[in-house]
């Protein structure tokens, strides 16, 4: 064969060659299209969400529902209806400043980075890699038959890139993306859950605060009182008109009103305390805004009721649990799925090259691609048992969201029967501080004229001072029993208020 007939046998063969290069190259692209267009179309294990179906009342039991879109508005912020600026401003640092709340957020955080995590298993992974490596090894020269050993250094320059891509072809990996983002949505829901428990503790505390003032006011006006009546008392015993137990029944009772009124101002200061607190703050912040007593603020006319199916949608701890529900639901899928086999394809390409000089060198240049699969066959036992535990936690998710509804709607009930029976209470009161001012006045008036003895005088301011403290405890009670239905209801949040911490 001459060289010319060499020459062209060598191009013909290159020509099949790179033909079979080409052939292979079209068969891995088709064969990627299709495992690719087969992992879309496919469907996914397990059993898909549905929302629990629950049966509420179709109205309380205690007063008629007003329209929701009222109590949608209203509940957002329902602090503002008690018309309050002190509280306001309170509530809205509490906002912004409570550690509670901002421990929420960063869970909030933390599960969408789960999130993020769990969607990019749904894509391929790129390793780079580079090795160098210089080996030493014994060898003999053969020349001169003395059987002398020399050694052998070689160079290894390595570099190249590895890829993996796990075809999720029964939809494991998307229960998983979809259990994260359920996740997601239930710490999102413990936010506003938090929320709702913070903005009602924030005016419990105030409104016992400025009860607790009033009602060391009401105590240092009969202390005053008492204190006059006690002196008129000692005027007349030295007159020679009344005994000396009188004295000492008036002493008494000055004794026993101004013990009262150390406790009441610990409580206060305890309750500013409490209140620093819940704004992040040391305990003595507040105290400067807060020491001077102020009327408690009143409750308003109107509260903002709605259904009780409102509740299902306005409840974060509701919406919470239903979340939960979902991510259980969603892990059986994930579980499921490690019944089926897994279809990986994987390939690397890189360059090797024993000096660095040729490293450049296309020649040097090696790649390798292809599909595998493998199966757990005999892992069957533990797979079913952890879809039956993922069962079982969805089933004990919604048993929790069954006692989250039934809870809501016992506070709601339990807080319109406590609002409207309180209300009544504090009407009774009023009529009954009318009635002892009345009868202090009269008792005062007839000792001063000796036609009755100090007893009546004694027990009359006895029964107003009790009466005039029950009233304003009574009076705050009112106020805070209405902030006690405004968080079972599930106020204090709302979808556009939350975009920026969501």
């Amino acid at each position: 064969m001459n060289d010319a007939e060499n020459c062209g046998s060598v191009i013909v063969d290159c020509a099949k060659r790179s033909a079979s290069q080409k052939r292979i190259r079209g068969h891995g692209l088709i064969l990627t299209a299709w495992i690719y267009l087969a992992t879309l179309s496919s469907c996914m294990v397990g059993p898909n969400y549905q929302p629990p179906r629950t049966q509420v009342p179709a109205d309380w039991a205690c007063v008629p529902a007003i329209p929701a879109t009222l109590a949608e508005k209203a509940l957002a912020r329902w602090w503002t209806l008690f018309k309050d600026p002190t509280l306001g401003s309170l509530v809205e640092r509490a906002v912004q400043s409570n550690l509670d709340l901002k421990l929420a957020e960063a869970r909030i955080r933390q599960a969408r980075s789960a999130t993020e995590i769990a969607l990019s298993a749904i894509g391929p992974t790129v390793d780079a890699n580079g090795t160098f490596r210089r080996n030493r090894s014994a060898g003999s020269s053969g020349v001169d038959n003395s059987h002398r050993t020399t050694a052998v250094i070689v160079n290894d320059y390595q570099a190249g890139f590895d890829a993996g891509w796990e075809l999720d072809i029964f939809g494991g990996v998307r229960r998983g993306i979809e259990a994260a983002d359920a996740d997601l949505q239930a710490r999102v829901e413990a936010r506003r859950d938090v929320l709702v428990t913070l903005t009602a503790e924030v005016a419990r505390t105030y409104i016992d605060l400025r009860a607790l003032q009033q009602r060391i006011s009401i105590a240092r006006k009969n202390l005053a009182a008492q204190t006059h009546t006690a002196e008129l008392t000692r005027r007349r015993f030295q007159a020679g008109f009344v005994s000396a137990l009188d004295v000492a029944n008036a002493d008494a009772q000055i004794a026993t009103t101004a013990a009262q009124i150390p406790l009441l101002e610990a409580s206060a200061q305890q309750s500013i305390y409490s209140l620093s607190f819940l704004l992040g703050l040391e305990p003595a912040a507040l105290n400067q805004e807060l020491s001077a007593a102020s009327t408690i603020p009143p409750a308003p006319p109107a509260t903002p009721l709605g259904l009780p199916s409102d509740l299902l949608r306005r409840r974060p701890d509701i919406r919470r649990a239903e979340a939960e529900i979902h991510a259980a639901t969603a892990r059986i899928g994930v579980a499921a799925a490690d019944l089926f086999p897994r279809f990986t394809i994987s390939g690397s390409v890189g360059v090797r090259a024993s000096d660095f000089g040729s490293w450049f060198d296309w020649a040097r240049r090696f790649w390798s691609f292809g599909p595998s699969a493998s199966w757990n066959v005999f892992a069957s036992g533990a797979i079913r048992a952890n879809i039956e535990a993922q069962q079982a936690l969805q089933a004990q998710s919604l048993i929790t969201y069954r006692q989250a509804v039934l809870t809501a709607l016992q506070e709601v009930e339990n807080a319109l029967i406590a609002s409207a029976k309180e209300a009544d209470h504090r009407k009774a009161l009023v009529e009954a501080v009318g009635a002892n001012r009345k009868a202090v006045a009269l008792a005062t008036r007839l000792y001063t004229e000796g036609q009755v003895d100090f007893l009546n005088v004694l027990n009359s301011q006895k029964s107003l001072y009790a009466s005039e403290d029950a009233l304003v405890q009574s009076t705050g009670s009112v106020s805070i029993q209405l902030v006690a239905l405004y968080k079972a209801l599930g106020g204090g949040w709302s979808e556009n208020a939350d975009a920026a911490h969501n």
